[in-house]
């Protein structure tokens, strides 16, 4: 998984995401602009990889205030299902967006695209920088397909712990 959220000149996003299929990831990220994934679509096509390109959405440490503050009109899920919108047009294998709006995806993105869900947070854990989140089992009984667990377990002070409670949380109906 290569969490680089490319975002640049269509010239650029495709040779970096040819090269990026030369080494045998199986996701990377790439911002959910129309441009941006054309031209990863693109280079993917060009290196015959088998990456499955994933537009990021909108960031799970964003809400209302900062897409206000960043010049957007609309509100978070608005500019979310035009982006996962976008991403399905432009061929992408999936999307990564909050789990609090992957269930309302489902029916803009169809069965082909993957839901890729960070903002993960077990019970208890501290919400840190995420504002849009979610527990495990409650992101897996909204549909993700994916979920991106990240400082819950790579700050714990015992890590393998952590995936096990998390394990036991997912599998616990």
């Amino acid at each position: 998984f290569l969490d680089v959220k490319l975002l640049d000149i269509d010239n650029t996003v495709m040779k970096a995401v040819e090269n990026i299929a030369r080494m045998g990831v199986r996701f990377v990220t790439i911002h959910a602009y129309p441009k941006a994934m054309r031209a990863a679509v693109a280079g993917l096509a060009a290196a015959g990889g088998d990456v499955c390109l994933l537009g990021v959405t909108v960031l799970t440490s964003m809400d209302e205030d900062d897409l206000h503050d960043a010049g957007y009109a609309g509100g978070v899920e608005d500019l979310v299902i035009a982006r996962a919108a976008d991403a399905r047009a432009a061929n992408m294998g999936g999307i990564v967006c909050s789990p609090l709006e992957v269930a309302s995806l489902r029916p803009v993105v169809g069965p082909r695209l993957v839901t890729v869900t960070p903002g993960i947070r077990p019970a208890g854990s501290e919400a840190g920088d995420q504002k849009r989140i979610m527990t495990p089992a409650d992101a897996i009984r909204a549909g993700a397909d994916y979920l991106v667990i990240g400082r819950p377990i790579t700050g714990a002070p015992d890590p393998a712990g952590a995936v096990a409670r998390i394990a036991a949380e997912i599998a616990d109906p």
